[in-house]
């Protein structure tokens, strides 16, 4: 088998030394946000050496919330695509490299020895056709776990068009699978990657869910005490949108968000803030990646997924884009007063998820502790309340924290910075 790049392509004169083709490719790798390790605890039979959840070059979690590092790297740079937001796409002028299987096997081997990295995040650009490129980073991963036991966690992105028989076999080797939807309208994706297809994308999403959950069904069917069949992705599946490289506002691509969670059973969703890479007359002029927008959309994603919240509520006709100054659960409490405050003694799990500055474990907490006895403001903050949020909203046994009144136009105006302390904040003024 030639594992070498296509004859022809320009980019490639010839291939650099090792330590060259890994500076390369984990460069052109770090534009790849959804690298993670979470969720995955599955002991693969005859690993000798690695183990996904009990160890913890890019820093993730592991499902046990400790910091695990990776081998992050491309597979080839070389890419026969010429998508518009990429730094790899075919009419960029830059190193160009590309491993063999057996290069890439034991680069991850070697690293691991030498307790550099506890597992690999592999993704490719498209060289010669999806097929050729799948084929190799799966040859690559089932030569890690069948021939040298690796048992380590490993993060496989899937060529968007590549043959069913080869996710198949990925989703059997590898922990964890995403295909990249990246752009969030399909009139974008025919705008700056024209070579790519919304069915294209989302085809092989649903047929990893589907595999997904016929091995959970039929893993339960087995009797207790008897083998439970193959492993198929254990840690799930994920995907990256690209905010910023297109029109869309942040309400159309939330909603995109929940519902691959719906639809394909989605672990995570990344968002990346588009960083400019290439001069296109068909992308925005940044001067820096959207990162605030980056971070106000992880919030609400985070609110949709663990508080309850579904998308709609946090948008509406005059509000199309999350609120730059305040994050996504307070500016909805702004926008809903009659719904508050809200007395801590009484209010639901539900209703207390609602609540700015209370998240999940403060709520749970909240819900143990009150079981011994009323909550007064003092003991909110002892359950972990983030009270410079709260304090608008919550009341303990009737009362606000600090002397707090309920009052909405107050608490925005403290909530974006307006106001402190009940003074206004001076503003400097120019020297001249």
């Amino acid at each position: 088998m030639n594992d070498g790049p296509r004859h022809g392509v320009p980019a490639v004169i010839h291939q650099p030394d090792m330590t060259r083709k890994v500076a390369i490719l984990a460069e052109s790798a770090r534009y790849d946000v959804s690298c993670s390790s979470s969720g995955s605890r599955a002991v693969r039979p005859g690993a000798v050496q690695g183990a996904p959840a009990h160890s913890g070059i890019c820093h993730s979690w592991s499902a046990d919330g400790r910091c695990i590092s990776l081998l992050k790297i491309l597979y080839t740079n070389v890419c026969e695509y010429n998508c518009a937001y990429c730094i790899n796409r075919s009419d960029n002028d830059l190193p160009r490299a590309t491993f063999t299987v057996g290069q890439l096997v034991d680069l991850t081997l070697n690293f691991y020895r030498r307790n550099y990295i506890e597992g690999l995040f592999l993704s490719s650009a498209v060289c010669r056709n999806p097929d050729w490129t799948m084929e190799r980073m799966v040859l690559v991963v089932e030569q890690l776990r069948r021939v040298h036991g690796f048992g380590g966690y490993i993060h496989l992105k899937v060529i968007p068009g590549s043959a069913p028989e080869l996710l198949e076999r990925a989703g059997l080797a590898a922990d964890r699978l995403s295909v990249n939807i990246e752009l969030p309208s399909e009139a974008s994706l025919r705008s700056l990657a024209p070579q790519k297809t919304r069915e294209g994308v989302l085809l092989p999403m649903l047929r990893i869910s589907e595999r997904i959950g016929n091995i959970a069904d039929n893993r339960r069917s087995f009797p207790v005490r008897t083998m439970k069949g193959p492993l198929f992705a254990p840690a799930g599946q994920s995907t990256q949108l690209i905010v910023g490289a297109s029109p869309e506002p942040d309400r159309q691509i939330l909603r995109l968000a929940e519902a691959l969670y719906g639809r394909f059973g989605l672990k995570r969703v990344y968002y990346s803030g588009y960083i400019p890479v290439s001069q296109d007359s068909r992308l925005p002029a940044l001067n820096a990646p959207p990162l605030l927008r980056e971070h106000r959309l992880y919030q609400a994603d985070w609110l949709v997924r663990f508080y309850g919240f579904q998308s709609a509520e946090l948008f509406d006709d005059q509000h199309e884009w999350l609120d730059d100054q305040i994050d996504p659960k307070a500016a909805w409490a702004l926008r809903h007063p009659d719904l508050f405050p809200v007395e801590a003694n009484r209010a639901s799990l539900e209703k207390l998820l609602r609540i700015p500055g209370i998240g999940v474990r403060s709520a749970r907490r909240i819900i143990a502790a009150r079981r011994f006895g009323p909550l007064h403001p003092e003991d909110l903050k002892k359950l972990g309340v983030v009270m410079k949020r709260a304090r608008f909203f919550v009341t303990a046994s009737g009362k606000f924290w600090n002397s707090t009144t309920w009052d909405p136009v107050r608490a925005e105006r403290v909530l974006r910075g307006l106001e402190k302390s009940g003074t206004p904040r001076m503003r400097q003024l120019p020297l001249w």
